[in-house]
């Protein structure tokens, strides 16, 4: 593989371990998913790699099984499978893939999902659905012998050739949108066959994820818009539907959006998270909760909510065979609970510190399997016997082992006042062998959301490279300015409506504490950040010209352009106290490009050229004013990209590449 990067990596010559290269960072393995078999016995993993010569990122899923050597085996390797689920009866494999049913070539268009299953015990896999649309969820049956999915509503061939008579290839923006209906798909017999699907339902809206009851006699599926966009509340929802047909009927609607969907192992009720949005009145962005909503009986469409007195953020759980497996968000470490019932506390198991980031509870066995990682543990799956031996699970993949043979950054917990008296953390990370000491040149690296925290954790990628920063000689700061989760929910949503200048004003304090500390060299402090993290860049740059030099991806600049523009408008309007014409001040206080003239820190921009979550727009009219005032800059636009550069592994390691030499001219002198 070729190397982008003029410094291959700083290398010891004291016997001490390598640093991390810049090729070996970005050929780290992620880890996207992790399910556990109702035995307890195996586990699936949904793996995410670089493929430098196709230019694309390769998604596959592999197994390991508590035999033989007990290591995980890849089982799919067409680059294209994702989203496995277990049958119930542990003999079967279903996912989601985007490979080509009839051996195409390579290079040919890969456009639609469609469900595919193979046997647990091994063997070809084989083509459940086909069509002209992509499947957006499916759900195995109770019984394991069929398949429901939901698809957009499909048209004949007369209604596709009347559309394309009438419109060509004309888009109509909202009129040409439809819902998707569900379908069963027996599996037959003889494996490697599935029955014609039968639709049981349809929804005006698109169907975002599903789950069949325990007792094969519900399916479950959450709505959202048919264009995915959040523009209200209106369309999301919980359906229940018959698998015998005869459509489909709302279980629950409140102005939250409903996610990661799982029955009760008693198949009374359904769980999910709500991450944006209120169940229990107007719509606000707390911290996420964990709800469940009864499916019968008398109680029927109330909802509970789940670990009422914890604190942090819930940031996933599982339902298994000893209770509820939940991970919460508390500060700079996520942690594994469990719970018994919605009326009960979180108790907290015995861990590792670091984060646990997913978790996936056997429902007939004990066992449970962790996605786990920290500042000197890379990312692996580990297996825990049971809820007491979180702490002493055993890895069972080795996906980043290269890394345990090289000098990682080690971390440490920040701590300052802000102006108001708040008390706001962070993470510091240390470039390697250089762990607590003093006027290091420093970059603040600023998290996206606003609702996430910068924890002790692994990450490499695009979008987080402040282990990469670090063993390149920077002191990288990591601030949970306010707005961050993991804090209670009057910090997280202290941003209101000041999007930028109360969670800038916190990081600007955090810099001073850092400097008055004595770890930070004034004279080379540098900035940067992506999403919510470029808002804040971009924002900051106004308010200060100690940074000498700023690196800033997908961030605005103004709020009206892109509240117009955004995916999720709902939620602008919310972090900005309004619609634009309700809120005129708020949108023009918090907007960067009315204070453009102050800034003169050289500035380097990233976006992606099909970027709407932060309208691409953004960063050309900001490239427009620097250069307008004079300052240096510079914008590279990734083609085809929308918000998470998730298209070419090659435009996130051009832009991480380029970043850091930016702030090597800039920042260093």
């Amino acid at each position: 593989m070729a190397c982008l990067c003029p410094c291959a990596g700083l290398h010891a010559d004291d016997g001490h371990k390598p640093a991390i290269t810049f090729d070996e960072f970005f050929d780290s393995v992620s880890i996207d998913d992790a399910r556990i078999r109702a035995d307890g016995r195996a586990v699936v993993i949904e793996t995410e790699r670089a493929s430098w010569d196709q230019n694309r990122y390769l998604h596959d899923l592999w197994m390991w099984k508590d035999e033989g050597a007990g290591k995980a085996v890849q089982i799919t390797r067409s680059g294209y499978d994702h989203s496995p689920r277990w049958s119930p009866d542990g003999e079967w494999i279903a996912f989601l893939s985007e490979r080509t049913a009839d051996g195409a070539p390579e290079g040919k268009e890969h456009e639609t999902s469609q469900v595919w299953v193979m046997a647990a015990s091994g063997g070809e896999a084989f083509a459940v659905t086909r069509g002209a649309g992509s499947v957006h969820a499916f759900a195995w049956a109770a019984d394991s012998k069929a398949i429901y999915f939901a698809t957009r509503i499909p048209w004949n061939k007369k209604q596709e050739e009347d559309y394309r008579k009438q419109w060509n290839d004309v888009v109509r923006f909202r009129e040409s949108e439809r819902g998707d209906a569900v379908f069963a798909a027996a599996l037959g017999a003889a494996a490697g066959k599935a029955a014609e699907p039968k639709e049981i339902a349809r929804s005006d809206y698109r169907v975002a994820e599903m789950t069949a009851s325990p007792d094969g006699k519900k399916v479950a599926f959450a709505t959202e818009a048919p264009s995915e966009r959040v523009e209200s509340t209106e369309p999301f929802g919980i359906y229940l539907a018959d698998p015998a047909g005869g459509g489909a009927r709302l279980l629950s609607h409140t102005q939250a959006i409903y996610e990661n969907l799982q029955w009760s192992t008693d198949g009374h009720s359904i769980l999910f998270q709500v991450v944006s949005g209120s169940v229990e009145g107007r719509y606000r962005d707390v911290q996420a909760r964990l709800y469940s909503v009864e499916a019968d009986g008398p109680g029927r469409g109330a909802i509970h909510r789940w670990a009422q007195g914890y604190a942090g953020s819930i940031a996933g759980y599982s339902a298994g065979q000893g209770g509820v497996a939940v991970l919460g968000i508390s500060g700079t470490e996520t942690q594994p609970y469990e719970t018994g019932a919605w009326t009960g506390a979180l108790r907290k198991l015995p861990a590792l510190a670091g984060a646990y980031v997913r978790v996936s509870a056997a429902s007939g066995s004990p066992r449970m399997a962790f996605v786990y990682s920290s500042l000197q543990r890379p990312v692996e799956v580990y297996l825990a016997e049971d809820a007491t031996g979180v702490a002493a699970a055993r890895p069972i993949t080795s996906f980043n082992a290269v890394f345990k043979e090289r000098e990682l950054p080690r971390g440490r917990v920040f701590r300052w006042r802000a102006d108001d008296g708040a008390a706001v953390e962070g993470m510091l990370i240390y470039p390697p062998g250089q762990f607590g000491a003093k006027g290091l040149r420093t970059l603040t690296l600023i998290h996206g959301g606003p609702a996430d925290a910068d924890q002790d954790r692994w990450g490499a990628d695009w979008y987080d490279w402040a282990i990469l920063a670090a063993s390149r000689g920077w002191l990288v700061f990591r601030p949970n300015y306010r707005g961050s989760v993991g804090y209670g929910d009057e910090f997280a949503m202290q941003t209101v409506p000041h999007i930028v200048s109360r969670p800038g004003r916190d990081i600007l304090e955090g810099v001073d504490a850092l400097v008055k500390d004595g770890a930070a060299d004034p004279a080379k402090l540098t900035v940067g950040g992506y999403s919510e993290g470029g808002y804040l860049t971009n924002w900051l740059i106004t308010q200060t010209t100690r940074f000498r030099a700023a690196v800033t991806g997908a961030g605005a600049v103004e709020h009206v352009l892109n509240w117009g523009n955004d995916d999720e408008t709902f939620d602008d309007a919310f972090y900005m106290g309004g619609n634009p014409w309700e809120a005129e001040r708020n949108y023009n206080e918090e907007a960067a490009i009315w204070q453009i003239a102050k800034v003169r820190t050289p500035t380097h921009m990233v976006v992606g050229g099909a970027d709407v979550r932060v309208h691409f727009g953004e960063s050309y009219l900001l490239e427009r004013a620097l250069r307008a005032v004079g300052v240096p800059c510079s914008l590279l636009v990734f083609p085809g990209e929308g918000h998470s550069l998730r298209n070419n592994p090659w435009h996130g390691k051009i832009k991480v590449r380029e970043e850091l030499k930016w702030l090597e001219k800039y920042g260093s002198q």
